[in-house]
């Protein structure tokens, strides 16, 4: 199914309440039509209870949430239709063999998925023929992979899929994404691996203790004005990131005898990590 919206999600002020554990306070964020969305933040920062709203999984008393320009409370049968939905952890029947897991959730929603099961299951190396039980965790993650593309939804929602995947996997499912996204899905993609966030999404949002505390693109993000500067001054190696003007570190430095020094970009993981902290 085709829309022609140019926001897939829309949360507004969404607020859900734990009593005294903590929930989510004023959400608001959009998912465009066909970007990969990144949503991060620490453990216990509200990530999966955003993602359980929106799935209308569970329910909230403040905020409205739309998906394909439907609400959550009024129309989510509709709305699950078109959502391929990856949790962190998924729970299948250990007696049944893949094959029959695959199928099960295909009838589930009333369709046959078997000729896009087939391939995503050589592409991501699934041996239909074994049993749950007898999987690694690796391999309980594709097949709860295909259990989200197989029915090539326009919304895939992934809670840390990646986890337990090898390195040549991992680049499998985003070579997939890409494939989706490009005929037209959007991904929503909650994950704690920042190199995913700097080669695959389009922008991020980033949650910290229940609330939403910076939204933009991913290249916005990564330009900032701090500098990681290692340096060997009055013979004492020095390593340090720089968040002023380097014309304001040249003054500092006036007077000191500097045998070495290198200015370079911060990582990733440094600059995310202001947010976190």
């Amino acid at each position: 199914m085709s829309f022609d919206l140019e926001n897939i999600i829309e949360i507004k002020d969404l607020t859900k309440s734990y009593g005294k554990a903590r929930g989510v306070v004023d959400v608001s964020l959009h998912v465009r039509k066909g970007e990969v969305f990144g949503f991060l933040g620490p453990n216990g920062a509200g990530k999966s209870t955003t993602i359980r709203s929106m799935l209308g999984l569970i329910g909230y008393k403040q905020g409205d949430i739309e998906v394909f320009g439907m609400n959550v409370k009024k129309e989510r049968e509709k709305i699950l239709k078109e959502i391929g939905y990856m949790p962190s952890e998924a729970w299948f029947p250990a007696g049944m063999t893949v094959k029959q897991v695959l199928k099960l959730v295909a009838d589930v929603r009333g369709i046959n998925c078997d000729e896009e099961a087939e391939m995503l299951c050589e592409r991501l190396q699934v041996d239909t023929k074994r049993k749950i039980s007898d999987l690694s965790l690796g391999n309980r993650k594709k097949v709860s992979i295909v259990c989200a593309m197989q029915h090539k939804p326009s919304l895939f929602i992934f809670d840390e899929p990646t986890s337990g995947l090898d390195p040549l996997m991992q680049n499998t499912f985003f070579e997939l994404i890409s494939e989706y996204v490009s005929k037209g899905a959007t991904c929503f993609l909650s994950t704690h691996v920042l190199s995913e966030v700097r080669n695959h999404c389009d922008r991020v949002a980033i949650m910290k203790e229940g609330k939403l505390i910076v939204m933009d693109t991913v290249a916005n993000l990564l330009k900032n004005q701090s500098k990681r500067i290692k340096m060997l001054r009055d013979g004492e190696k020095l390593d340090f990131l720089y968040e002023k003007d380097l014309n304001e570190l040249y003054k500092e430095l006036e007077g000191h005898d500097i045998q070495d020094i290198l200015i370079e970009e911060p990582s990733i993981e440094e600059v995310f990590m202001k947010y976190y902290e």
